[in-house]
């Protein structure tokens, strides 16, 4: 099942066989640049229910440097105080806003890795812990910490990812 649409159906609204969503879901083939946009509009994180905003709020309201987005696309979904004072443009800028951009070295590794870890595999993923190394940017500045990622499922099935920095290294 592709996230919470079943193969059949996703199948017919990508008009694709069966089998076709099968290699997508098991990493054999990769969907085309349009099917792959339309896969992300369907299965991307919304907060859209009392109970995910109220995660967002505790994100929000968090004295730790956290940040809620997308599993999926890297959307900012919520940011802690002392996350958005490590930004260099308003928190309201990014909201909405794929971070992957920003992403470093290290944190791009440990996106590969996702798949072999099993990240999507289950409801139940643990948590990852790495150092992310830094990335000079502007806008978006990461120093050299130790993270944590954990996947959230949302109340419509798609997931987010609290990103936490541990201590900075």
């Amino acid at each position: 099942m592709l996230n919470r649409v079943k193969q059949l159906h996703a199948a017919q609204m990508f008009g694709v066989c069966q089998s076709t969503i099968s290699r997508w879901e098991s990493g054999i083939q990769d969907a085309e640049p349009e099917q792959r946009a339309r896969i992300e509009a369907l299965l991307k994180a919304r907060l859209s229910s009392a109970a995910d905003h109220a995660l967002a709020r505790l994100v929000s309201g968090s004295s730790q440097p956290v940040h809620l987005v997308c599993d999926l696309t890297h959307r900012l979904l919520a940011c802690s105080a002392p996350r958005e004072a490590e930004f260099h443009v308003p928190v309201s800028e990014l909201l909405g806003v794929s971070l992957w951009p920003f992403a470093t070295a290290e944190i791009a590794n440990q996106e590969q890795r996702l798949a072999e870890l099993g990240w999507r595999d289950n409801l139940a993923s643990p948590a990852l812990e790495f150092a992310t190394g830094t990335n000079g940017s502007a806008v978006v500045p990461i120093q050299h910490s130790l993270c944590r990622w954990t996947r959230l499922t949302l109340s419509d099935g798609s997931t987010a990812r609290l990103v936490e920095t541990l201590a900075h290294i």
